[in-house]
C-alpha cells in the first residue's frame, strides 16, 4: 500500500506539475500512480496514469503543429529554444533536487545532470542554423543537382529513469530544433522531470503540441501506438536491448518509420602495465560508480594486466571504501540508492553467484544499511569470465575484476560480447591508445579518462547497443530527411 505524500522541506519542488502535457494543455486523468523516492519508498507525488487513446490524442496534436513549427526559419526555433535554456539554467538548483528525489542519485551529481541536459538543448538551439544541403557537380550541362535536409515529421521518444532530464533533451532538443513535434513518455519511475522540462518550454513560449507529455504506467499500450501510428515518423528509444528489438520490429514492420535506438550496454575499463595508476582508479571510480553504477556506458567489468593486478586492486579497494553512502539531498553522499526493489535484488543475485563461484569481495559485497535499496560499492577480485558479472550488465556499484596478460587478450575479452557502446582503457603508450582504440568493437571510446559524455559527441554504440546516435551534428540529422532536387532543362 502506498504511503501518502510526506511534507517535503524543499517545498518549490512540490510546486512543480504533476499533469501530464497535451498540446498545450495540463491534463489529468480518471487514475493517477504514485512516485516515490528510492531512498525512502515514500510516496512524492501522484501523476496521470494514461493509456493509448491520450497517446492518439497527443500524436494527431503534434500533427497538427508540424507545419506551423517546421515553417519557421532555425533561427526563430533557436530563440525559443534559447529561452528554454536561460530558463532551465535559472532553475538549475530545483532541477536538480527534484532529479535527486525521484531518482535517488546525490544533488551534486543531478546538478551535473541538469547542467547536462540543458546542454543539449542550447547546443541544438545553434546547431539548427548549420543544417546544411549541397551541391552536387552535375553529369550534364542541362541538369543542376541540390539536396536540401528537412524535418522529419512528428517523432515519438520513450526515455529512462536513470537520466531522467538529459534523456529527454538528448531527443527533445534535436527534434524540436530541426524543426520537427514530438510526443514524449517519460518513465513511470520518474515523470517528475519531464513535467518540469514541459512548464520551463511552455514558459519560453514553445507553442501548443510541439513538446507533449504523456505520462502512465502502461507503457506497452503507449509504446504500441507510437510504433504503429502511421503519424510518427520517427521513434527513438533508449533501454534495454530486449525491449528495443522488440519496439523497432514494430515500427519498422508497421509503418517503416525511422528508428533510434539506444540499448544495452557491457562497457570494459583496461588497465594496462604501464598506465598512471592513480589516475586509472581515479577514471575508474568516476565511471563505474556514477550515479550507483546505474549508466549505460559504466564501466561494467574491469580488465587489469597481471602485473599490477594486485597493486591496482588495493588502491581501488581503498578508494571505493571511503565512497558515502546514502540519501541522495545528504551532504557529501557519493552513492544513492538503486532505483528499485527489483534493481537491488539483481545486484544481490549476481554478486552471491560470483562469491559462490570463487570471486572475492575486497571491500562492499552486500546491501548497506542505509536503507532498502542501497547497495555498498563493491569491489570483486578473482572474477573468471564465465561469471554473469562480466557478461551482463550490471546496474549496480560493483565493480568486477578480471585478470589478462597480453594487449590481445585484454582486446578479446572486451570484444566478447554482443554489446558494443562504450570502453575505457589506461595506457602512457600512444602507439597502444591509437592501436586498441581501433581494435574495440564500441561507438565511444575513453582513453584515460573515466567520463566522456557532453553534447558535442555522436553518443551511440555498435552491435546490439543500438542504432543511431545522439548529441553532435549527428544528432540533428536523425531528425532530418535529406532530399534530392533535380533542376533540369538549362
Amino acid at each position: 500500500m502506498c504511503s501518502p505524500p510526506r511534507s517535503h522541506p524543499d517545498k518549490d519542488i512540490m510546486s512543480l506539475r504533476t499533469d501530464a502535457y497535451i498540446d498545450g494543455q495540463w491534463r489529468s486523468g480518471a487514475k493517477r500512480f504514485p512516485v516515490f523516492n528510492p531512498a525512502t519508498q515514500e510516496t512524492v507525488a501522484q501523476v496521470p496514469d494514461l493509456g493509448a487513446a491520450e497517446a492518439e490524442e497527443a500524436i494527431a496534436a503534434a500533427h497538427r503543429a508540424f507545419p506551423k513549427w517546421a515553417a519557421k526559419t532555425a533561427k526563430e526555433r533557436g530563440q525559443i529554444m534559447r529561452a528554454w535554456f536561460d530558463l532551465m539554467i535559472a532553475d538549475l538548483d530545483r532541477l536538480a533536487r527534484l532529479i535527486s528525489l525521484e531518482g535517488g542519485k546525490p544533488v551534486a551529481e543531478a546538478k551535473g545532470e541538469a547542467m547536462y541536459g540543458a546542454s543539449f538543448v542550447e547546443w541544438f538551439a545553434e546547431e539548427a542554423k548549420r543544417a546544411y544541403g549541397r551541391v552536387i557537380p552535375t553529369t550534364t550541362p542541362t541538369r543542376r543537382y541540390v539536396t536540401i535536409k528537412q524535418p522529419i515529421g512528428v517523432c515519438a521518444a520513450v526515455t529512462p529513469w536513470n537520466f531522467p532530464m538529459a534523456m529527454i533533451t538528448r531527443k527533445a532538443a534535436p527534434a524540436i530544433a530541426a524543426g520537427c513535434t514530438i510526443v514524449l513518455k517519460p518513465p513511470h519511475q520518474t515523470p517528475l522531470t519531464a513535467l518540469a522540462l514541459a512548464e520551463l518550454a511552455e514558459n519560453a513560449g514553445l507553442p501548443p503540441g510541439v513538446f507533449n507529455v504523456v505520462t502512465t504506467e502502461h507503457a506497452a499500450a503507449v509504446g504500441k501506438v507510437m510504433c504503429e501510428s502511421p503519424l510518427v515518423r520517427h521513434f527513438s528509444f533508449t533501454g534495454s536491448t530486449e525491449i528495443g528489438k522488440k519496439l523497432g520490429a514494430a515500427c519498422v514492420g508497421s509503418t517503416v518509420k525511422k528508428v533510434a535506438l539506444e540499448l544495452g550496454g557491457n562497457a570494459p575499463l583496461i588497465v594496462f602495465a604501464d598506465a598512471d595508476l592513480d589516475l586509472a582508479v581515479k577514471g575508474a571510480v568516476m565511471s563505474k560508480f556514477r550515479n550507483a553504477g546505474q549508466t549505460c556506458v559504466c564501466a561494467n567489468r574491469i580488465l587489469v594486466e597481471d602485473a599490477i593486478y594486485d597493486a591496482f586492486s588495493k588502491k581501488l579497494a581503498d578508494a571505493v571504501a571511503k565512497l558515502k553512502v546514502g540519501p541522495g539531498d545528504q551532504e557529501g553522499v557519493d552513492v544513492g540508492p538503486l532505483i528499485d526493489k527489483k534493481a537491488i535484488e539483481k545486484v544481490e543475485l549476481m554478486v552471491g553467484e560470483a562469491l559462490a563461484s570463487g570471486a572475492v569481495a575486497l571491500t562492499g559485497g552486500k546491501k548497506h544499511a542505509a536503507g532498502a535499496q542501497f547497495y555498498t560499492p563493491t569491489v570483486l577480485a578473482n572474477v573468471t569470465r564465465d561469471m554473469r558479472v562480466n557478461t551482463e550488465e550490471i546496474f549496480g556499484p560493483v565493480a568486477p575484476l578480471i585478470r589478462f596478460n597480453s594487449e590481445d587478450e585484454a582486446v578479446a575479452i572486451a570484444n566478447d560480447t554482443p554489446f558494443g557502446l562504450a570502453a575505457y582503457f589506461f595506457t602512457r603508450d600512444v602507439n597502444r591508445a591509437w592501436r586498441v582504440a581501433e581494435r574495440i568493437e564500441a561507438g565511444m571510446v575513453s582513453i584515460n579518462d573515466g567520463i566522456f559524455s557532453n553534447e558535442v559527441i555522436p553518443f551511440g554504440g555498435w552491435k546490439e547497443s543500438g542504432l543511431g546516435r545522439e548529441g553532435g551534428s549527428e544528432g540533428l540529422d536523425e531528425y532530418l530527411e535529406s532530399k534530392f532536387v533535380n533542376f533540369g532543362g538549362f
